[in-house]
């Protein structure tokens, strides 16, 4: 059986993850600072899964090595990461103050560089491993007005991965990167519910329609392309940008606003 970890894998394309980890046989290690991922465990631990929820502040180092640690202890080592904690608050550029873009730099990139540093020499010395990275089409491909700070860290991500993977390559570690697109989230949901608190499923069928694919992904798609960059049947790919958009960056207009 091999050990994962999922960072921010209390809900969302966290919790997608980790289900589907759980599904291909690996005991998942469930990294969040909310309390909230307990509960998580106890619904893998339903389904019959192995599961354990550490509380976690990816932006401490200290707590991530404890944490780390303690999974090191329980069963010997770190097979899968999966880097998915992050957060994203939207304001304009000239809005954006030092605090705010620390925020973003700290949760997005430096919790990033905290875990997979604290993991990567037990997959060393094991001479296998998976990183997953993820990161966004926003920023590193495409963007709106409000994202400054989040863009500029997501897009920073690709480049990390891009070093990782040559770094780790003759170690028979991979590093890829997972680029999601509109998924359907509790954050999306919520976001969805400040922006039109009467009729939030009006302003998702407004997204889902510029979509070609008519809908909003679901974090178990992401989670299942999380699995499949983890899995042996991925070995060769390293180094990689996976989009998982439902063909949102196709389109050479906005269809929504044709």
């Amino acid at each position: 059986m091999r050990t994962a970890i999922v960072t921010g894998a209390a809900m969302g394309n966290g919790y997608g993850a980790a289900l589907k980890l759980c599904e291909k046989g690996c005991a998942v290690m469930l990294f969040d600072m909310s309390e909230e991922v307990f509960a998580t465990e106890e619904k893998l631990k339903a389904m019959g899964y192995e599961a354990k929820g550490f509380l976690c502040n990816i932006t401490d180092k200290v707590s991530v090595e404890k944490a780390v640690d303690e999974v090191v202890k329980l069963y010997g080592g770190v097979d899968i990461l999966v880097n998915n904690a992050g957060v994203a608050r939207l304001a304009e550029f000239e809005d954006t103050d030092d605090e705010l873009l620390d925020f973003h730099l700290n949760v997005n990139i430096k919790g990033t560089w905290n875990v997979t540093k604290a993991v990567v020499p037990y997959m060393r010395q094991k001479g296998w491993g998976r990183v997953v990275i993820m990161s966004s089409v926003t920023g590193s491909m495409v963007c709106d007005k409000g994202y400054s700070a989040y863009a500029i860290t997501k897009a920073g991500l690709l480049g990390l991965m891009r070093s990782l993977a040559r770094e780790y390559a003759e170690y028979g570690i991979t590093v890829n990167a997972v680029c999601p697109g509109f998924i359907l989230t509790p954050n999306v949901r919520r976001s969805a519910a400040r922006t039109s608190p009467d009729a939030p499923e009006k302003v998702l069928d407004g997204i889902a329609a510029g979509v070609p694919m008519k809908r909003l992904g679901t974090p178990e798609e992401v989670g299942a392309l999380c699995a499949f960059l983890a899995s042996d049947e991925a070995g060769y790919i390293t180094g990689t940008s996976n989009v998982i958009d439902g063909g949102n960056l196709i389109p050479e207009t906005n269809v929504m606003g044709v």
